[in-house]
């Protein structure tokens, strides 16, 4: 009876030991994944973020461990986001950067990705308004732990003939990362932007005042402009404010003036009382930095009385009054002519007769002296009265040639 009973219990251990044998082939490969997952976990959380200066460990490759002592499998471990590198904070000074002038471009920059990175070069570049002061446009940091910050400071000018407004400044990261034990290497370009301004070299000289304005009459004032500045003026507008005058238009809009532009800025007024005139002109526009500027001009004058007006009485009279011929001229000068060629011709005359007399005189006085020298030869036949009576006639009397005239 108890040899039976034998029998039947051995098929039943046999059984249990061999279920068990099953459960544990089964097991062994799905122990062998988890321990691959919780590797992979282990290398990716031996990067610790920290300053500048953090160490980064290097992960390697885990092999998993044979679970049943019979087979071992490689997990492969899961990358994690492409770590990004932005910037923060920027500051470049109060206000705008006048053209020309220097200043610091200070940025601050943070790593945004899970994992470190490594060997990172910055690059800064100013375009075509702004360049580097003094200095390099690179720089290089060894490498910035996951979240962490760090900055830097650039020296920059802005160029003279840059123009107004926002200049764009472009600022590169690129470096490498270490992620799921794989090295990789990534780029990131960054840009700001720095207001510059030209300075405001917009001239307007004083205005140019009438000297004789009348009341009632209509009198120009004007005033010259000239842009020197190298950025563009915009809404120039003008305004002529004051009593005692009329004008057609007191506000004038004379638009944009581009870099080296001129004009003229002209007010037709008329004065509408006597004395003195006080007014004031006014030009606004905004300047290459779309600041709206304000100048003022004063205007001083005086205005004179009205000239009388002629009545239509002495205005007929005057028209009547017969004017000068025109040939009374001429023939003044014809006159003239011929007076004077008449007065020429009788002095001409008068000097040759007067030449005559004389030397007709001259020929008696000759014959005077050739009767004498005859009565003289004669005189030894004469009686003594004879000669007494010639020694009592009067001597002849001898008449000098007048200056300027032939003897």
């Amino acid at each position: 009876m108890n040899r039976p009973r034998i029998i039947v219990v051995k098929p039943i251990i046999a059984l249990i030991a061999l279920a068990a044998l099953i459960v544990a082939c089964v097991s062994a490969p799905v122990c062998a994944m988890a321990s691959g997952r919780d590797a992979a976990a282990a290398a990716a959380d031996t990067i610790v973020a920290g300053d500048a200066g953090t160490r980064h460990a290097t992960p390697v490759d885990d092999t998993d461990q044979n679970a049943g002592g019979d087979s071992g499998q490689s997990a492969a471990p899961i990358a994690g986001p492409v770590p990004n590198v932005i910037i923060t904070n920027f500051t470049y000074g109060d206000g705008s950067v006048p053209a020309g002038g220097k200043f610091n471009l200070g940025f601050s920059f943070q790593n945004k990705g899970s994992v470190a990175v490594q060997n990172m070069v910055i690059s800064v570049d100013g375009g075509d308004g702004l360049t580097i002061a003094g200095g390099a446009n690179t720089f290089y940091v060894p490498q910035l732990a996951a979240g962490a910050t760090q900055s830097q400071t650039v020296p920059m000018q802005a160029l003279i003939d840059a123009k107004s407004g926002a200049q764009a400044v472009v600022v590169s990261f690129r470096y490498e990362y270490v992620d799921a034990g794989q090295r990789s290497s990534n780029s990131v370009d960054e840009k700001i932007s720095v207001p510059v301004s030209q300075p405001d070299r917009f001239q307007i000289n004083d205005p140019v005042i009438p000297d004789d304005a009348q009341n009632g009459q209509e009198s120009t004032i004007t005033l010259a402009y000239v842009n020197k500045g190298k950025g563009d003026i915009s809404n120039v507008e003008a305004t002529m404010d004051g009593k005692g005058f009329d004008t057609v238009s007191k506000t004038q809009y004379l638009g944009n003036v581009a870099s080296g532009g001129s004009g003229t800025i002209a007010y037709a007024f008329t004065p509408t009382d006597s004395g003195d005139l006080d007014a004031k002109i006014t030009v606004t526009y905004e300047d290459s930095d779309g600041q709206q500027k304000t100048k003022e001009f004063p205007v001083k004058l005086t205005v004179a009385e009205p000239v009388p007006a002629m009545d239509d009485t002495a205005a007929d009279i005057q028209d009547e009054q017969p004017g000068t011929p025109v040939w009374l001229l001429p023939t003044v000068a014809a006159v003239a002519i011929v007076a004077i060629v008449v007065i020429v011709v009788l002095v001409k005359r008068h000097r040759k007769k007067k030449r005559s007399a004389m030397d007709e005189q001259w020929d008696d006085w000759q014959d005077d002296q050739d009767g004498g020298d005859t009565l003289e030869a004669q005189g030894h036949a004469s009686d003594t009265p004879a000669a007494d009576d010639t020694d009592r006639q009067a001597p002849t009397e001898v008449i000098a040639p007048q200056p300027g005239e032939r003897s």
